[in-house]
């Protein structure tokens, strides 16, 4: 700390100091500080043996500033009033004009399908703010968010208590596939297993979310840690690709060849859910990017 504050400088001797320079009077300063005369004299008494000259001088019935205290006043008038107007005036916030930049974490699903429609409301009602997408997923997310995100999107499982959590929506999972190549039916579980996949795997193996919920393992043919590249690789080819559905139809809207089907088995899915530093609750531009987040998730499927 600054080794002012082990001479016992209390600011609040600074405070009591511009207003008696500006009264000229410790009876007129008691008055402005709601403070009684001795405690206003104490306070210079005590500011003058930190500074260790005298700030003021008589002057008939009133105060004038020696050389030391106006040179004191001179160097105090900048600061001290940005400081009071920082403590005590409401921040403001106008989404048109604000230029924040915000680091949002994704994982790979809603980075797909929730950052578009969340742009196109950006554009609209806040046109000069900008998005940092952080890539994260539920092993990550704690370390991320400690680390500065302002918010991000994922599944999660426990997480710290300085972190709050609200649950966006719950996807289920569908088999994408060339119709042209794989000729599907009815797809059965014996038959999806006996087909080769493209598995999003963030081990960076060759194990799924199929692998993790049925224990049984599929023929894969490629393992990828996106789910942004699963459209192109399965285009053209017999391979299925088990992803969830609003990924599904973000990629069939460019790729109108591929088609769902639904799975043969039932696969248990965690909600995806926003979550955020307690301490970014009373920053409005956070929580007017939060609303924003909120309202795109809940959007109709195909809007934008």
């Amino acid at each position: 700390m600054p080794s002012a504050y082990g001479r016992d400088l209390d600011l609040n001797l600074l405070r009591v100091f511009a207003v008696v320079a500006e009264t000229g009077s410790v009876t007129a300063a008691a008055r402005r500080l709601y403070l009684t005369q001795p405690a206003v004299s104490a306070a210079l008494r005590r500011l003058t043996a930190v500074v260790g000259a005298p700030l003021f001088a008589r002057s008939g019935r009133g105060l004038v500033l020696t050389s030391r205290g106006g040179r004191l006043r001179a160097g105090l008038q900048p600061h001290l009033q940005p400081i009071i107007d920082a403590a005590l005036d409401p921040p403001t916030f106008d989404p048109k004009t604000s230029e924040r930049v915000l680091r949002i974490g994704f994982a790979d699903s809603p980075e797909l399908w929730l950052l578009p429609r969340l742009l196109s409301v950006l554009e609209r009602e806040a046109p000069r703010m900008r998005v940092v997408s952080v890539p994260v997923q539920f092993r990550t997310v704690a370390t991320a968010l400690a680390s500065g995100l302002d918010a991000a999107i994922t599944v999660a499982d426990e997480l710290p208590s300085n972190i709050r959590r609200l649950p966006l929506h719950t996807d289920g999972f569908t088999c994408l596939y060339d119709a042209r190549h794989a000729r599907l039916r009815t797809l059965t579980e014996k038959e999806y297993f006996a087909r080769a996949h493209v598995i999003v795997s963030y081990n960076g193996d060759l194990r799924g979310i199929v692998e993790d919920a049925l224990h049984k393992t599929r023929i894969v043919r490629c393992s990828v840690s996106s789910f942004a590249h699963v459209g192109a690789l399965i285009e053209g080819t017999a391979m299925l690709a088990t992803i969830p559905n609003l990924v599904a139809d973000q990629i069939r809207a460019v790729r109108p060849h591929l088609k769902k089907k639904p799975l043969p088995f039932t696969l248990q899915t965690s909600a995806l859910e926003l979550l955020w530093p307690v301490a970014t609750d009373d920053d409005g531009i956070c929580g007017f990017v939060r609303a924003k987040i909120v309202e795109s998730a809940r959007q109709p499927r195909n809007a934008r």
